[in-house]
């Protein structure tokens, strides 16, 4: 058997009905009859399994997955998976977590509700570190999510089992969500395409409508821009909140010239590395040969939001361990991971402050619009460094030590988590020495995923996106 050091790159795509499809495209064609939905649903299990046992990035397979909605939606036929934190009828829902045994979902979501609209097949569940804590899909006593790119490295997080599957051309689309980070740094780390939405431009879960500060949005992950227009029209065709402007499908970039603000380093202080800085300067330089005005700009932030974050990021671990029987009976929270646990203990020292913490975290968007004054957007990084390897963010790192290196890691994208705003991670034209995708993010005003959606279509049509089958 070969190794991960002899071949280090993994892919399932071959001669068969998928092809090199995206999702529209494959979709398109079952529209034809060129290909039928059982026959994609076939070949991408069997693609699945076929680059599973390197990369482990399913959970569960379904029984007798079907197409949701016969001929109907958008992308119909067109086969998925969901990330298992979100109920699936007739399938268990885990979290990632080793601390209960997990119990076969009733009911779909309602945001499952929402993504099966689109007419898509659902083949299983995919793996995301415990309760979506970590920026890594990586666990305690058990085999960590690789990156197709490079399985030696982290596929990212909380979305990884997702954006590996989706990076490898095992399936075109899959679930996921975000709550500091975890559809764009998935599809940095896999050279995808991963909108966040706008707070409330999706249907909202359960767990999001019980936090204290919502910070979770819905989506996908993708290998092309139009996946995503043409997923997210879909979900609004399903439910629009009348709160927010519409999208609408959106088809390609727009001829009008963009102000765009570009930042290398984090608005908390955290300098991005060499390479990074390199794939966001580039960037910038190709927007101005396309047309757009692109300038410096200061997001300036609370000095305690990081700490802030991370006091809310401990209350969410200390509400689980709370609460826990709501997911089964056994649960255990001295069974949670070394990052679960330490944020919990962290909490507990800090738990008199939340009210502070959250008055903080809510004021954070009247910064981020002042930093919108005269800009239509802003150019980031999504991540301070490069993918790391496996094992540098795994839980069973010493939790102090590893805190560090996540938070000098995820310093750009928890900033639209707070303030409910909408970011897309994008790859960038330039990769790592080893081959890794690295991201650059874009982000906007609330409600302006029509124009970073745009932007995107604009890069992918001058460079296009690295395939890795091309690798």
């Amino acid at each position: 058997m070969t190794s991960f050091e002899e071949r280090p790159t993994v892919h399932a795509f071959r001669d068969d009905a998928l092809g090199e499809h995206d999702a529209v495209g494959l979709a398109a064609a079952i529209r034809r009859g060129e290909v039928g939905a059982a026959e994609a649903a076939r070949d991408a299990a069997e693609r699945v399994r076929a680059v599973d046992a390197r990369l482990r990035a399913v959970q569960v397979y379904a029984d007798t997955p079907e197409p949701a909605g016969g001929t109907a939606g958008a992308f119909a036929g067109v086969p998925t998976f969901v990330k298992d934190n979100t109920d699936y009828r007739g399938l268990p829902t885990g979290h990632g977590s080793a601390a209960f045994t997990p119990r076969t979902a009733r009911r779909h979501a309602p945001f499952a509700r929402q993504l099966l609209s689109s007419g898509v097949t659902v083949l299983g569940k995919t793996r995301l570190p415990e309760f979506g804590f970590s920026p890594t899909t990586e666990y305690e006593g058990a085999e960590p999510v690789r990156n197709p790119w490079h399985t030696g490295h982290s596929a990212g997080g909380s979305s990884g089992g997702s954006a590996a599957l989706v990076a490898a051309g095992a399936v075109p689309i899959a679930h996921a969500n975000d709550g500091g980070g975890s559809i764009r740094i998935p599809a940095a780390c896999c050279g995808l395409v991963g909108l966040k939405p706008t707070r409330g431009r999706v249907v909202r879960n359960a767990q999001s409508r019980q936090l204290p500060l919502d910070i979770v949005s819905d989506g996908i992950v993708s290998r092309s821009v139009r996946d995503s227009a043409a997923w997210l029209a879909a979900a609004e065709a399903h439910w629009r909140n009348p709160k927010l402007p519409p999208v609408g499908l959106v088809e390609g970039p727009s001829d009008r010239p963009l102000r765009i603000g570009f930042l290398v380093d984090s608005p908390n202080g955290v300098d991005a590395d060499a390479t990074t800085r390199a794939a966001v300067t580039e960037t910038a330089a190709r927007l101005e040969a396309l047309g757009h005005r692109v300038q410096p700009v200061e997001v300036t932030v609370d000095p305690r939001f990081t700490d802030d974050f991370l006091t809310y990021w401990g209350l969410l671990s200390f509400l689980i361990g709370a609460t826990g029987r709501t997911f089964g009976p056994d649960f255990d929270r001295h069974r949670m991971d070394g990052l679960s646990r330490g944020l919990r203990e962290e909490y507990l020292g800090h738990w008199r402050g939340t009210p502070g913490v959250l008055r903080r975290l809510r004021r954070t968007k009247e910064a981020y619009a002042a930093a919108f004054r005269g800009i239509d957007l802003v150019l980031s990084p999504v991540l301070a460094h490069t993918t790391p390897a496996i094992g540098r963010l795994s839980p069973d790192v010493p939790y102090r030590e590893l805190v560090e290196r996540i938070l000098a890691y995820v310093a750009f994208t928890p900033l639209n988590n707070v303030v409910g705003t909408p970011s897309v991670s994008v790859p960038a034209a330039r990769a790592t020495e080893d081959g890794l995708p690295v991201g650059v993010m874009f982000s906007g005003r609330p409600g302006s995923e029509r124009l970073l959606l745009e932007v995107a279509f604009a890069l992918e049509a001058d460079r296009p996106f690295r395939r890795i089958q091309d690798a």
